[in-house]
């Protein structure tokens, strides 16, 4: 790895987070770019040309993204391969990501599929907690409420509880039909998935 390429590692993402990630790339009507190049020439657009800008968003330096820029470079490292990924699918196509993420959090909602352990509190008896797979709708309500959270920087255990009550809502209460009172926690994520 050259000294051009050592910086900071890649960030981490829950996995909460990393599902909202794929779902938004899921509605883009066009491929983003795939070689390094074109991903370092589409930051630089976005970026209204700062060498300096994106540099500091991949964790590299200016004259590593001048290189892959004029196709100097061309094969990055794995960790840089996955920040060109993150922000260039972060950065593409802003208005369809908006116009999906608006249309969900006002009449369509969204749906979730989630494999965890589920935990219960209510009056009177419940099952105990155990894993769970589960496939259900999430009311706009509630898909406003995680998608602000996730624009304002929310933590993976900021969104937890918020996508347990929405879940709690539409799979175990039935939206107020049954289960008066019933309250849902999950932990121990091992997969999610959201559907716009």
């Amino acid at each position: 790895m050259s000294d051009d390429e050592q910086q900071q590692p890649a960030p981490v993402r829950g996995k909460v987070l990393e599902a909202l990630a794929r779902a938004e790339r899921k509605v883009f009507t066009r491929p983003a770019p795939k070689s390094a190049k074109a991903q370092v020439k589409f930051l630089l657009t976005r970026a209204k040309g700062s060498t300096k800008a994106v540099a500091e968003r991949l964790g590299v330096s200016r004259r590593t993204v001048e290189r892959y820029r004029s196709g100097k470079l061309t094969t990055p490292q794995k960790r840089l391969q996955a920040a060109l990924v993150e922000e260039t699918e972060s950065e593409w196509q802003p208005q369809v990501r908006a116009q999906v993420r608006a249309a969900a959090s006002t009449s369509r909602g969204m749906m979730v599929e989630v494999t965890a352990y589920f935990g219960f509190t209510c009056t009177g008896s419940s099952d105990d907690g155990r894993e769970r797979q589960i496939t259900t709708d999430i009311s706009p309500t509630y898909v406003k409420q995680i998608l602000e959270l996730q624009e304002a920087g929310a933590t993976e255990e900021d969104l937890h509880p918020i996508v347990a009550e929405a879940i709690t809502e539409s799979y175990f209460t039935e939206w107020g039909t049954r289960a008066d009172g019933l309250r849902a926690d999950f932990t121990a994520v091992s997969s999610i998935s959201f559907r716009f």
